[in-house]
């Protein structure tokens, strides 16, 4: 996965990309009550041409048909830091889904992209849920799934799903740049819970989820009171993809 990246960018900050997961913020949105997720978030938008600008920062939103647990209301996380936001490895990830998912769409478009930096904390007893809403959709077009580490846990393992539930496969991701590409309009996905290994030890699953959603097209629904004005924010960045 790593020298497709490149061919969109450099990893050259990796290291420090990587290392960011460590300064996430507690999820307080959790309808199961859970205090195992952390995450930041950010959002994009990728030009008909390639061009990809960081948007004002604004709420994560899902209809409750896809989210049952957390949907229904407007999120807000804290933003993904503006030296990762605007850093090379997250240029290249970008610029390489981009690419991908402009060849595989009928017609070159405009996206939506939504950038989600989640850890899944693992404790004695309990368990953390990278997907505490069980196998569903994320109503978007297309998901990257990239994981980023992996410490001291044992499952987490990946699965795929047919339209009514069946299961088309299942796999763990297990090193760093390991990925899932989904076609989030055609199948179903969903995440193992992740236990630690030493109790006695932390134990997480950092990940890096990207979400491309065509403008004007996608299923999902944007809440209109999701956003704030752009003066109130900090700048994003400009970057042009390689197609």
């Amino acid at each position: 996965m790593g020298a497709m990246l490149e061919r969109h960018g450099s990893l050259s900050d990796w290291a420090a990309f990587a290392a960011s997961w460590d300064d996430l913020e507690l999820d307080r949105y959790m309808g199961d009550g859970g205090r195992y997720r952390r995450r930041r978030h950010a959002v994009y938008s990728v030009a008909a041409g390639g061009e990809i600008r960081r948007a004002p920062h604004q709420a994560h939103y899902q209809d409750r048909a896809y989210n049952a647990l957390n949907g229904g209301v407007a999120r807000w996380f804290a933003p993904v830091e503006e030296a990762i936001g605007a850093g090379a490895s997250l240029g290249a990830i970008l610029g390489f889904c981009a690419a991908l998912f402009g060849e595989l769409s009928a017609a070159r478009r405009a996206w939506r992209v939504e950038v989600h930096q989640l850890r899944i904390e693992a404790r004695p007893g309990a368990a953390g849920l990278p997907t505490p809403e069980g196998v569903h959709r994320d109503g978007v077009d297309y998901v990257l799934v990239l994981l980023v580490a992996r410490r001291n846990i044992v499952s987490g393992t990946t699965t795929i799903h047919d339209a009514g539930g069946g299961l088309l496969g299942a796999f763990t991701l297990t090193a760093p740049l390991d990925a899932a590409l989904v076609h989030d309009a055609r199948v179903l996905h969903g995440v193992t819970a992740v236990e630690p290994l030493d109790p006695g030890a932390e134990a997480y699953r950092d990940v890096l989820v990207v979400t491309f959603r065509g403008v004007g097209e996608g299923p999902a629904p944007v809440d209109p009171a999701a956003s704030t004005p752009a003066s109130s924010q900090p700048p994003g960045f400009k970057r042009s993809s390689s197609r």
